[in-house]
């Protein structure tokens, strides 16, 4: 090779559940421009990752780029990367369902384009040697991966311009170390200067290797502009073709004509970025104070593979509603291996694939758990399967177990329509309510944490462009909504549905119920009972067909009892859903509702298909607002609705008082697929 080797990689994705709008918006501003951008320079070799469902995606929709795709797989131009079907961290799931993910996309590609892969993108880049033998298994030969998973194991960073080998168990796969220093020049520097950085980095027989997000060309904030409109990939692609030092190739092209350049075996880790997301708030700060001293005494490069921060599995044991989506997914993916054997077992797998994408799970810059309708796509997926395995292998109507591995265990109730999970914590509250029919987890919402980046605000308006370039979204800092103090007040309890406090009359103050003892169960019925300032409450929740109630028998002094319930609805704050009393509509979601003594409320969602309807006994005081969340985006700092907050009160008499709330789930029959009468 008398040339230096580009290899140039972009990675596509669009999660699971997000808006049809914004996957137009995607294929209009990035995916059409940069293929046919590139497709009119045939000698401009690149690889490319693509999910399964983007891949079916534009062959459904935009037939005409897909065709692209073909044309330069076939004239060789384009060569394809494997990996996870759905996009999941393939060290977060089972090894079955790792050989499956990456047969799936294996087989995909072979079919639409006729190229089966020898490369894999790693989602997140997050590596774990778990992941060696299901590569192996599945024939990919090289992934690639950070360069600073090499640097962590102390190899210098000039030394990293090809790819070396690794094995586990004695499976050997070769890795390709992606530049992050192009990571951030390109396409944020000038297309010259990313082109001389590029000549400057490898001699003959070495490569300069690239792979990122293909958001980059176009939808990063002002990516559209300076990509397409001032032409940026146009004079990036010519300056390489017409370069003296540099010859484009492929990755196979490139693995197949050099050997590697030695073993390598690198830590648990992910990107510079992921490793500080992954940590809570006061950790992530000194974290963070950390790298500036290193960076203001000019140690940073030096010293940054030794301040590693966390790993990606963090995310699981920060968020405790991740890491109940993860147990509930790792459940049922025991359920669908023990049902191999079934005539619909493809279906089930895909089921439980869709469920594992990434997205939902963790939360940084591009990290998708603060978006409901995200987590929604996760729950969607979960409940279908659910509701399908149980239909040929019915549960126990109750059950009693650690599910997410926290300590506590969980009671579940359960009717072939609902199910129940009661933590006992103490607070005999619900932390998930599923309904089958409307594959909706009423319980899916999530908690004010605190966030590393919350302290930044007075930061909004600052971002470092390149010289003569743009700003990268990691150097961006805007706040895309109004927030203010109440946003960014970190909840002292979870997001649960009938969470309880008592107030005695006289008394100082309201105090939380978090010491009921788990007294009776059977029947997907739960009896407990707690005793405070001279009250006892006994409280039952029980499950029955569509209907969850419960009630409350209270022994006390004259006070006051009050319940809150946080329930997740598919419209959050969108046109879509609304409180309803009878046929009269009281406001959205994300308005506030007070009633003096209701004795029924409805939350219809059209965008569900379906409504609860609560009924209280006797009447209760209501107060429903919504609960919004301050979280991190490529486009700065936003405020998403998470949840309805209703809070039930009533007066207790010093003779004591029944209370009994219904939830019933009604699907409704009269509404069309997308929402509108029939």
């Amino acid at each position: 090779m008398r040339k230096a080797a580009l290899l140039f990689g972009v990675h596509a994705h669009q999660p699971a559940g997000n808006f049809p709008e914004v996957f137009e918006q995607a294929h209009a501003r990035c995916y059409r421009p940069f293929l046919r951008t590139l497709y009119g320079y045939p000698a401009f070799r690149f690889a490319m990752h693509m999910s399964g469902p983007l891949i079916e995606y534009l062959f459904a929709h935009h037939a005409e780029d897909a065709a692209l795709l073909v044309e330069m797989t076939r004239r060789g131009q384009l060569e394809w990367f494997g990996g996870g079907d759905c996009e999941p961290v393939l060290a977060a799931i089972p090894h079955r369902d790792r050989l499956g993910q990456i047969e799936a996309l294996s087989a995909r590609l072979e079919r639409r384009f006729g190229a089966r892969p020898q490369g894999a993108w790693l989602t997140e880049r997050v590596w774990d040697s778990a992941v060696v033998g299901a590569f192996a298994e599945s024939g990919i030969r090289y992934a690639v991966v950070d360069d600073y998973h090499f640097l962590c194991t102390g190899r210098e960073a000039q030394t990293l311009r090809g790819h070396f080998a690794t094995e586990d168990d004695g499976r050997r796969l070769d890795l390709f170390p992606i530049s992050e220093t192009l990571r951030y020049r390109v396409p944020f520097a000038p297309a010259a200067d990313a082109v001389a950085l590029i000549e400057g980095m490898a001699a003959p027989g070495e490569a300069a290797i690239y792979f990122d997000d293909i958001e980059k060309f176009g939808i990063w904030p002002e990516t559209w502009e300076w990509v397409y409109g001032r032409r940026w990939l146009v004079e990036f692609i010519e300056r390489v073709l017409a370069s003296e030092r540099l010859a484009p190739l492929s990755y196979r092209e490139f693995h197949a004509a050099t050997p590697t350049r030695g073993l390598v075996y690198l830590p648990t880790v992910s990107y510079v970025e992921m490793n500080e997301w992954t940590l809570p708030a006061p950790a992530a700060a000194r974290y963070a104070a950390l790298v500036a001293d290193a960076r203001a005494a000019g140690r940073w490069d030096a010293d940054k593979p030794f301040l590693r921060g966390g790993i990606w599995r963090n995310f699981l044991s920060r968020y405790a509603e991740a890491n109940w989506m993860h147990k509930r997914m790792l459940g049922l993916s025991a359920r669908v291996a023990a049902a191999s054997g079934r005539p619909d077992v493809a279906e089930l797998r895909a089921l439980l694939y869709a469920a594992q994408a990434n997205d939902a799970y963790w939360h940084g810059l591009f990290g998708g758990l603060y978006l409901p309708h995200l987590r929604r796509a996760v729950w969607r997926n979960l409940l279908a399967l659910e509701a399908r395995l149980d239909a040929a292998s019915p549960r126990p109507p109750i059950a009693r177990e650690d599910h997410d591995l926290d300590g506590v265990e969980e009671l579940f109730l359960r009717s072939p329509a609902l199910q129940a999970a009661i933590a006992l914590d103490g607070e005999a509250a619900l932390k998930e309510l599923s309904s089958y029919a409307l594959a909706q987890n009423f319980g899916d919402t999530l908690r004010r944490y605190p966030e590393h980046y919350h302290a930044r605000l007075a930061d909004a308006a600052a971002s470092r462009p390149q010289a003569g370039g743009i700003a990268s979204a990691h150097d961006r800092f805007a706040l895309k909504h109004a927030i203010g103090p109440a946003d960014l007040e970190p909840d002292a309890r979870a997001r649960t549905l009938f969470r309880d406090t008592w107030h005695a009359q006289g008394g100082a103050s309201a105090r939380e119920l978090r010491g009921y003892r788990l007294t009776a169960a059977a029947d997907a019925r739960a009896e407990f009972v707690a005793e405070v300032d001279g009250a006892r409450i006994a409280k039952t929740l029980a499950v029955d067909g569509s209907t969850l109630a419960a009630s409350w028998r209270i022994e006390a002094p004259a006070g006051e009892f009050v319940t809150e319930l946080d329930v997740a609805m598919p419209s959050c704050d969108g046109f879509a859903g609304r409180y309803m009393v009878g046929e009269t509509v009281l406001g959205g979601f994300g308005q506030t509702v007070h009633l003096e003594a209701s004795e029924a409320l409805a939350l219809d969602d059209r965008f569900m298909r379906g409504r609860l309807v609560l009924r209280f006994d006797p009447p209760a005081r209501v107060a429903a607002s919504p609960c919004y969340t301050v979280s991190q985006s490529e486009d700065g700092l936003e405020r998403i609705m998470q949840s309805a907050t209703l809070r039930l009160a009533w007066p207790v008499p010093s003779a004591g008082a029944a209370l009994r709330v219904s939830l019933a789930v009604d699907p409704d029959a009269d509404l069309r697929a997308d929402g509108e009468p029939r």
